[in-house]
Formats: structure tokens, sequence, C-alpha cells
């Protein structure tokens, strides 16, 4: 099981949007960091738009578990957005 409790990661982008693509890459790359090893997948359901506190629902999987996944864009600087990772206490049923 992964978990990751406040990961956050920087990714340059446009200043709209951040690719639902390239969210759930971020968020792989930031909890492999965190727990030594990426999740088997991450899928998000739409873009993260680049405004603070917006956010979006992505899966994570690990291990034949699914995990919901919050991303929470906790910053925005110069087209950079900052971003919160965290994975859900318990496994999707």
């Amino acid at each position: 099981m992964m978990l990751c409790a406040g990961c956050s990661f920087s990714v340059g982008s446009s200043p709209e949007t951040v690719s639902k693509e390239e969210v759930a890459e971020k968020a792989s790359k930031a909890l492999a960091k965190q727990v030594g090893r990426e999740p088997d997948d991450v899928t998000c359901d739409e873009a993260l738009k680049a405004e603070v506190s917006e956010t979006v629902r992505c899966t994570l999987t690990a291990d034949g578990q699914a995990y919901g996944l919050t991303v929470t864009a906790k910053s925005v600087t110069d087209g950079r957005v900052d971003m919160d990772f965290k994975v859900d206490d318990s496994p999707k049923s």
C-alpha cells in the first residue's frame, strides 16, 4: 500500500491548466520519492486548473488495490504549479 499524506511537487506548465496526464505523471513521481517506488498506475479525471486551492481527483493503483487521490494546487508562481498529493486512507470498494 502506498500512502503520501502531504507530498508536493512543482511543475512548469501553461498558466491556465496542468494536463491530466502531467498531473498523473507528477503524482506518480512524487509518491515514488516519498515511499520508495512508483505506483502501478495513476489516472486523473481532468486537468488541474492553475489556481490556488483547485483540486482534481485521481485513482492510484498499487499492489492490486485502487485508492482515491486528491491533487491540490498549493501555489502558482510564474507558470509553475506546486501540487499537494493526498492518498485516501482506505482503498476504493
